[in-house]
């Protein structure tokens, strides 16, 4: 292990391969370059939404290299100082995983005021409790109980093994927890998140903390990247959230009027993440005629179904039999794979593009102590016509194209409808 003192003036980078992805994310985040980062991201096979890093690049103006706090051949931790704010620091992990193809950990977090990378570190005792908390919520809520079960036993062997004993930085045994958790259930939604700052207390019986996410979104006009109207009178519409309908409700509403008269419409779901279902339903609405059925979800701890429909919206509706065309891509997740699998299940639009993320299960977050918390999936989707859904398989698109060539693909294929 190498260290260079926080402060350092002039930090050499080691040469390491995990150095070599330090410069490789420096140069390519600090050129807010699109098509760099989506080189970095390929070449990483990090699933990453460019828009948001380019956003974040923005409000911090780029990074220069401060120190670096450990330095291992595929493991390096470091801290990076904001170009528009020298007072902002920020700690960053990257870990390659063995075939040298992929970030196993690629980890970058402002340093709360007031505080110092110790913040980040954890001990002997907290890996323990973190542990059996994290059982405790898997076994008490996770949506499959079987699982919960192999999953337990999974954390228990790796703890034996001393698998975790070395791990003094709490977001890399997040990253440690969630690795060993998908291994055994293949459920992308479940995860072990870190966070410096000792996190609110709140009671089980409270229910989901608010979405801070989801307020702050609303400067941001909700994850609404573009609305226009292409040539052809061809409706665009993309957005990188199902953020709350509840806050997002009448945002989503005005971009979906924008384009009611058009007279094919584009979806881009490709930088989509997903969200709640109840804006999935929310923005469905827009594109049916009449009220439609359009997902189930089943929740182990009460044994209930939710049934999810189009409802009565205000103004005009993109409906009838005009064509919509939904573009995907492996970063498609969740409830932006949902609004797509209940499209092409109802035959509603044409979906172009590449085979989406493959999560399916909607998840609630739990907290296990004062800094770590854990999503556990407690539900499942269940379509009321395919009676299954798309967990761990993803949204098979009808015209399969890389991600990159689907909206010029979208774009021929209406040219060619609209030819007499």
């Amino acid at each position: 292990m190498a260290q260079t003192p926080a402060g350092n003036s002039s930090v050499v980078v080691p040469a390491t391969a995990s150095g070599g992805a330090l410069r490789e994310w420096l140069d390519a985040f600090n050129s807010a370059d699109s098509a760099k980062l989506r080189a970095f991201y390929g070449r990483w096979r990090l699933a990453r939404n460019v828009s948001t890093t380019l956003g974040f690049r923005r409000e911090t103006g780029g990074f220069d290299l401060v120190s670096i706090e450990r330095s291992e051949p595929r493991y390096i931790e470091f801290v990076v100082r904001e170009r528009n704010n020298a007072d902002n620091r920020a700690l960053g992990i990257m870990e390659i995983a063995p075939g040298d193809t992929t970030l196993s950990q690629s980890y970058i977090n402002i340093i709360p005021p007031g505080l110092t990378t110790a913040a980040f570190r954890i001990d002997a005792a907290t890996r323990t409790h973190v542990i059996d908390n994290a059982i405790a919520q898997l076994d008490t809520n996770y949506v499959f109980p079987e699982v919960a079960t192999k999953m337990a036993a999974r954390l228990r062997e790796r703890a034996k093994q001393g698998a975790y004993d070395a791990i003094e930085s709490g977001p890399t045994f997040a990253t440690r927890l969630t690795e060993d958790l998908q291994g055994v259930s293949h459920d992308r939604h479940l995860r072990v998140n870190f966070f410096p700052r000792v996190l609110p207390s709140r009671r089980e019986d409270d229910g989901p903390p608010p979405d801070q996410r989801d307020r702050e979104a609303t400067t941001q006009s909700c994850a609404f990247v573009r609305t226009d109207t292409l040539p052809g009178n061809v409706g665009y519409l993309k957005f990188n959230g199902f953020n709350s309908a509840d806050v997002c409700g009448e945002i989503a509403s005005r971009e979906l009027d924008k384009l009611a008269n058009t007279t094919a419409l584009i979806v881009d779901l490709r930088e989509n993440g997903g969200g709640d279902p109840a804006m999935v339903a929310h923005i469905s609405s827009y594109l049916f005629d009449g009220r439609t059925h359009l997902n189930d979800l089943w929740t182990r701890r009460t044994n209930r179904t939710e049934e999810f429909w189009t409802h009565e919206v205000q103004g005009p509706k993109f409906g009838g039999s005009k064509p919509i065309y939904v573009l995907t891509s492996s970063y498609t997740f969740s409830g932006a794979e949902e609004f797509t699998y209940n499209l092409k299940n109802l035959k509603r639009a044409t979906i172009i593009g590449e085979t989406t993320g493959g999560g399916a299960h909607p998840v609630d977050g739990h907290r296990i102590d004062d800094h770590f918390v854990i999503g556990v999936p407690f539900a499942r989707a269940i379509n009321p016509y395919s009676k299954t859904n798309w967990e761990g398989t993803g949204v098979t698109p009808d015209i399969r194209v890389p991600a990159a060539e689907a909206l010029a693909t979208a774009q021929r294929m209406i040219a060619e409808r609209a030819r007499p």
